[in-house]
């Protein structure tokens, strides 16, 4: 062998016996990927403890109480709706009783308190949540 040759087997020897590493550009995108997840993951944790709890009451946005129909024997959502506002459209009522109820679907059962938008309070089929004791 030559010198040359021999001395170009060394270089190459120690450069790969430095122990550094070596990335490839597919090799750093995957770390950054890996760093990025990793990152959102703990932040994702700590807002979640950090939060505070959402409380439910019996109050609306101002300090103010529901107002409550009570459910009649045979009444429905749409019978409830159509009492309550005549001129308007029952589906957009309905929709909006049973978003302020959390209802899973529509049925209501008889003797049942259901809350109704506080721009009904003024009907007389509406009362007080201190008249039900809520």
């Amino acid at each position: 062998m030559s010198a040359a040759a021999i001395q170009g087997q060394d270089s190459r020897e120690t450069n790969d016996a430095s122990g550094a590493l070596r990335l490839t550009r597919r090799g750093r995108i995957v770390l950054g990927a890996l760093a990025t997840v990793l990152v959102a993951g703990v932040l994702a944790l700590i807002a979640s403890l950090a939060a505070p709890e959402a409380m439910a009451s019996g109050e609306g946005p101002n300090g103010e109480q529901f107002e409550y129909v009570v459910v009649q024997p045979g009444s429905s959502l749409w019978s409830l709706a159509s009492d309550l506002d005549p001129s308007a459209d029952p589906r957009d009522l309905i929709t909006e009783i049973v978003q302020l109820n959390q209802l899973d679907d529509s049925s209501v059962q008889a003797g049942e308190a259901i809350a109704v938008p506080l721009r009904y309070s003024d009907n007389p089929l509406v009362v007080s949540g201190d008249e039900l004791g809520a």
